[in-house]
């Protein structure tokens, strides 16, 4: 492929982060990690050096600037930027009527880098060592990036009259000078003295990241129709003219007649295993360790909590009400407990930590730091103090949601870049994760990261106090669109214990996958009912499982049925929803668990594909209709999500099927308020499902409009779904 990648040579490119920003972020974060693996004792990564290779057109990405003050902050001085300053951008000049390489120097130097410059090359030596007066330099600082770019797209004559020619005491400089001659006079980042001076200064500086800034011109070695033109990046071909050129200039031994032959097929040069060029690289890159790139999956293995460190989650809360952020603390807990897996878990929080109810991992796992705790903290007191250290195990990002994406996809990706299968549980504002890094996320994807994502407070209407550009309405729903990404949205810690421990065994177990896990988690208190007997385990992790089967006592075997698929927080609306369709329409309803409506579309979309791809084998059934065949009455699905998030599964519905949803951009009220703005507590499912009951014919067509006065539906202050409080 023209931009290699690890999912299509997984032994071969590890960063496939491409000229859009994620590149420099993406290795500031592993320059932190690399010094975090150390301090904390698990790998000596001391020897090891993240080199970032970036455009200066680039540079005017967000992701690109925007941490910079991160890596000085730590004292990264393992990280070393490299940013050919050929002065444009795909369409035009960087800052045609300005300098790119100063803005960047002042830049760089600003945010407390190492900076190192390579303008010029060795030609122009002798010329600044006689510009006694400063004329040269001043030529220099007064053109602007623009004429440097044309420059070198005309010729030396070109460049005598309007470079040199600015100055009397510069053109005389170089009246002796050939027009060919001054031609020649190169940029510093193609002089490989002055290329190499520079990557030895930046490895032996101490105490601070380093950003080389190394002067180019675009297309230098194809030719003159090449080089410092616009339109550069869109040429796709050599004329025989230009072909010609690079082969001189590359001193290859191939003849007129040969490229003349068959222009757009040049023959590949190979001096052979003999040649003493290519025997001296290969001996260097086997002192230095093997050949540069190279995808190394060689991981140790990682021991895995038993099956005992989920039984907590799974006894519930009793009476205690607890909602499921909560409860996935607990479970991660639970499993730090384990001496030999602990160790290796990185929790990585964008200073929410307290909302989320994960500050009581402060004083024990502690906050990493490279700096330590130098001063007292406010709470040095307290049980839960704040607490840095350089072995700290928590990475702390900040406000920082980019950062917090770039620290995921280093951890994720350890395995393989380190040979240590690290578990990062990056846990964030649901409606920050997505909806602001989905790109990095996709990057992580690229980069076959494996760990957690955990959406927390998560939904449009269970997020309450705050405006409505938290609620959280549609993050399934981007993450759906990501490959790698096993999404889920439980309703209880049982099941949030059954997903985490299938996903550490198919992330983490004999045979890994290069996969991901989202799970949105929300901050309603609630019992968390302990785990039923004989519960449907692989239900729960293939996406559902009958939760509450319908009783009959009371109304007789011939009553209408219905049944009802819910997610998440929607789980005890629906349960809500079955109560009422029984005790005032005599209405049987189901209530299934729904904990991942995108897995039940994969499989879907899988059965489906094998019918099409093998028409002759047996037919996979997909789970969805396995479970709802032959279960009569219509189906309501519902979540805290936007109807698009149910109607996922519509495809393999046996039977009649409607969704409810929270579409739109929330509402600012009490819980019980919002799902009745939206209609999806409790008794909009009912009404819901008695409409779709009288449509088909099997209840009286009244009881629809009966039931949706008796409820008062188009009040919001009649809503009663949902519980107050909760942080987290």
């Amino acid at each position: 492929p023209s931009y290699p990648h690890p999912r299509q040579m997984p032994d071969f490119w590890e960063f496939p982060t491409v000229s859009m920003g994620l590149g420099p972020i993406a290795a500031i974060w592993q320059a932190q990690f690399n010094k975090y693996l150390h301090n904390r004792g698990l790998k000596d990564t001391s020897q090891q050096r993240v080199w970032a290779f970036l455009g200066d057109g680039e540079m005017d990405e967000v992701e690109s600037r925007g941490a910079l003050q991160v890596a000085a902050y730590e004292g990264l001085d393992n990280l070393t930027f490299v940013v050919n300053c050929n002065l444009q951008r795909l369409d035009g000049p960087v800052r045609g009527n300005g300098k790119i390489m100063q803005e960047l120097e002042a830049f760089f130097r600003g945010a407390g880098w190492n900076v190192i410059k390579v303008v010029w090359g060795r030609g122009w030596d002798p010329l600044l060592a006689a510009d006694r007066d400063g004329a040269l330099l001043n030529v220099m600082n007064i053109t602007t990036d623009g004429d440097y770019q044309t420059f070198k797209a005309n010729d030396g004559a070109y460049v005598r009259k309007n470079f040199f020619g600015r100055d009397p005491r510069t053109a005389k400089m170089v009246e002796d000078w050939s027009d060919d001659r001054i031609w020649k006079l190169t940029r510093g980042g193609h002089d490989y003295h002055k290329v190499y001076a520079a990557y030895k200064a930046a490895t032996e500086f101490a105490g601070a990241p380093t950003v080389i800034l190394a002067h180019t011109i675009k297309g230098y070695f194809l030719g003159s129709h090449f080089a410092g033109r616009n339109a550069t990046h869109q040429m796709k071909k050599l004329a025989l003219d230009d072909l010609k050129q690079f082969r001189d200039r590359l001193d290859m031994p191939i003849s007129d007649a040969v490229l003349e032959e068959n222009p757009y097929q040049p023959p590949y040069v190979n001096p052979g295993p003999d040649d003493e060029r290519i025997r001296y690289v290969l001996e260097r890159r086997g002192v230095l360790g093997g050949p540069v790139p190279e995808r190394r999956n060689r991981p140790k293995p990682l021991k895995l909590p038993d099956t005992t460190a989920y039984s907590g989650v799974k006894k519930g809360s009793g009476n205690q009400p607890v909602a499921t952020t909560m409860a996935f603390v607990r479970l991660l807990k639970d499993l730090m407990r384990d001496k030999e897996f602990a160790p290796y878990v990185v929790p990585i929080i964008p200073d929410e930590a307290r909302t989320f109810g994960m500050d009581s991992f402060f004083p024990t796992i502690k906050i990493y730091s490279t700096h330590g705790q130098n001063y007292t903290p406010v709470d040095h007191e307290l049980m839960l103090a704040y607490r840095e250290s350089p072995t700290g195990q928590i990475l702390h990002t900040g406000i920082n949601e980019a950062g917090s994406a770039a620290a995921f996809q280093a951890v994720g990706s350890s395995y393989a870049t380190h040979g240590l299968p690290m578990v990062p549980i990056y846990v964030f504002y649901s409606m920050f994760g997505f909806q602001r890094t989905a790109d990095a996320f996709w990057a992580a994807a690229d980069q076959l990261a494996r760990g957690f994502l955990i959406g927390a407070t998560a939904g449009r209407t269970t997020l309450t106090g705050e405006g409505t550009q938290h609620m959280d309405g549609h993050s399934p729903m981007l993450a759906a669109t990501n490959p790698a990404v096993v999404a889920y949205d439980p309703a209880y810690g049982y099941e949030i214990a059954h997903i985490v421990e299938d996903a550490l065994r198919r992330m983490y177990g004999e045979k890994p996958e290069d996969i991901f896990y989202y799970l949105t988690v929300y901050n309603e208190p609630m019992p968390q009912p302990a785990e039923p007997e004989n519960i449907d385990a692989e239900g729960i992790v293939r996406g559902m499982y009958l939760l509450k089967e319908g009783d009959f006592e009371g109304v007789g075997p011939d009553a209408r049925r219905a049944q009802l698929l819910a997610s998440g927080v929607g789980v005890p609306w629906a349960l809500e929803a079955q109560e009422l369709l029984k005790r005032d329409f005599g209405v049987v309803a189901d209530v299934w668990s729904v904990t991942s409506w995108s897995e039940l579309r994969r499989d879907g979309l899988h059965c489906d594909e094998q019918r099409f791809l093998h028409p002759g084998e047996d037919n996979l059934v997909p789970w969805v209709t396995q479970k709802l065949q032959g279960r009569p009455g219509p189906v309501v699905a519902v979540s805290d999500y936007m109807r698009q998030v149910q109607d996922q599964i519509v495809n393999w519905v046996p039977g009649e099927f409607a969704s409810l949803g929270a579409d739109g951009f929330g509402f600012s009220d009490t819980r019980a308020a919002a799902r009745r703005f939206f209609h999806i507590d409790g008794p909009s499912i009912a009404v819901r499902t008695l409409q779709l009951l009288a449509a088909s014919g099997q209840v009286d067509p009244s009881w629809p409009a009966r039931a949706a006065e008796q409820y008062r539906l188009l009040d919001v202050t009649a809503g009663a779904s949902g519980t107050v409080g909760g942080d987290a």
